[in-house]
């Protein structure tokens, strides 16, 4: 009988040890962790924003009325023939930001040669905006000098709304984003400054880097005629 006790006592001590043992490891286990980058290869770098069409500036543009933006930039001054018509949404909203002087002094901070150069984000990293995006436009090319607005991924942006600030100006023809981002302008002097700053020594980092000397955009002044 004392055997059986104690066989009955030490089975009861070990299944609470299991028990406890089991518990804790239940509540101290970390959740599973995700990554917070939403980059698509080969594709422009998206704000990070979560806010939706929450803070858009009102319509102020006349879409009958010529709108040219020139940038100036450290490399030199890169105009563009917007493009109210097609666009007028996306377009009042760049005219706003310009006016505002949201991009003076911001970067180009995603440059890659023979696709595209990024900029329109006061973080520099290209998680920045305004805090709101803008409805999508889609419909023009992305021929070579095309501007367009950078957007979240489908997965997370399946309307494909645009970026409220960030944009990037197409390098070369790149047929394959057509349908995909807004397109609400075109270069129409200084692509040799675009193919100046595409070219430029990269950071370390790969696809998507910056140039090791930052390209500063000092303002962006808008003619309206």
């Amino acid at each position: 009988m004392k055997k059986e006790v104690a066989y009955l006592l030490l089975a009861g001590s070990a299944l609470i040890v299991i028990v406890l043992f089991g518990w804790n490891n239940l509540f101290s286990q970390k959740p599973a962790t995700t990554s917070q980058t939403s980059q698509i290869p080969v594709k422009p770098t998206e704000e990070m924003s979560t806010d939706k069409n929450t803070k858009q500036p009102p319509m102020t543009i006349d879409i009958n009325k010529t709108y040219t933006a020139i940038l100036t930039t450290t490399e030199g001054d890169i105009t563009i023939s917007l493009d109210p018509k097609n666009t007028p949404i996306t377009v009042n909203n760049f005219v706003y930001l310009a006016k505002k002087g949201f991009y003076a002094d911001t970067i180009f901070h995603r440059v890659i040669k023979g696709f595209m150069i990024q900029g329109g984000d006061p973080s520099g990293d290209g998680t920045g905006g305004p805090g709101y995006t803008i409805p999508a436009e889609i419909g023009l090319k992305h021929v070579r000098g095309a501007i367009a607005t950078a957007r979240l991924g489908d997965e997370t942006n399946p309307e494909k709304d645009s970026s409220g600030s960030q944009f990037f100006i197409a390098q070369e023809d790149t047929p394959s984003l057509d349908g995909e981002y807004t397109v609400f302008g075109h270069v129409q002097a200084g692509m040799d400054v675009v193919d100046k700053i595409a070219s430029a020594p990269m950071q370390s980092g790969g696809e998507g880097s910056s140039p090791v000397n930052p390209v500063h955009i000092q303002s962006i002044t808008v003619k309206e005629e």
